[in-house]
């Protein structure tokens, strides 16, 4: 169940609010009585909601009488103030995110071959999201198959903002797909690459029917394979990851023919 002290209010400030809101104009004596905060704490309470505007004291009156703000308008302020808050802790984590990336430095790149593997369909979105985010220089995406990468909505969302990080950081993206495909393509998905990804001068998107598989290479270093599920049709059943610069230089030797070849595509 929701509560005043979800938008930042102490138990005891809550009390005396509700109570406040019930009472209508009422001293702190009584106050402390209706709502069981101490007298002994009743004053700081008080003093707080006022400073919050969540309540307004009558000061020429003996003894100062104190009335709750309107519902409406005391939310409004809490919420304000608890995004305030959520805000300058954002900003302080931003600024040790920055400080952590000078201070954890990455050793030299490490040339033997590794891979690994994510199966079921979130987890391989995830690590293919996470490797396209990794990416410096270069991405490749070549696709065959009308896989989920295209298919749903959520899953191109997520591939088409990692592509557009890549292109914000300087990355250039090559993207390969069949004329099937780019028939099969949801117009939202179309839209989205349209609107999003092709105004960029590094983006560029061809069309060719000798392309089989799914797959990117990364940086000319790393290469994703989308396995498809083996009895049902149209899903990712798995994603490996080959971190092999050998086998990466061996795939882009077999698309660059390919990608010269191609059309030029709008999606």
């Amino acid at each position: 169940m929701a509560s005043l002290r979800d938008l930042g209010l102490s138990e005891y400030e809550a009390r005396a609010y509700r109570a406040l809101l019930e009472a209508g104009p009422t001293t702190a004596k009584d106050l402390s009585r209706a709502s069981d905060v101490p007298m002994g704490r009743i004053y700081d309470v008080l003093n707080s909601l006022e400073t919050q505007q969540l309540a307004r004291s009558q000061t020429a009156s003996r003894p100062k009488k104190y009335v709750a703000v309107e519902t409406d308008t005391a939310l409004d302020r809490l919420l304000e103030n608890k995004k305030r808050e959520l805000e300058e802790q954002a900003e302080q984590y931003e600024d040790i995110v920055d400080d952590l990336v000078d201070e954890l430095d990455e050793g030299e790149p490490v040339e033997e071959p590794f891979w690994t593997a994510s199966v079921g369909q979130r987890e391989a979105f995830d690590l293919l999201v996470e490797r396209l985010t990794a990416a410096d220089e270069r991405i490749v995406v070549v696709a065959s198959e009308p896989v989920q990468q295209f298919d749903l909505d959520e899953v191109s969302a997520r591939i088409t903002a990692a592509l557009e990080d890549a292109l914000e950081r300087g990355v250039s993206v090559s993207v390969l797909l069949t004329p099937e495909l780019v028939d099969a393509l949801p117009d939202a998905v179309g839209a989205r690459y349209r609107e999003t990804l092709q105004p960029h001068d590094r983006f560029e998107t061809r069309t060719s029917p000798n392309v089989s598989g799914t797959f990117e290479i990364i940086d000319d270093t790393e290469v994703c394979i989308e396995v498809p599920h083996p009895l049902i049709e149209d899903e990712t059943f798995a994603v490996i990851d080959l971190k092999d610069p050998e086998f990466a230089a061996d795939v882009g030797a077999e698309f660059a023919p390919r990608w010269d070849e191609a059309e030029a595509l709008r999606l």
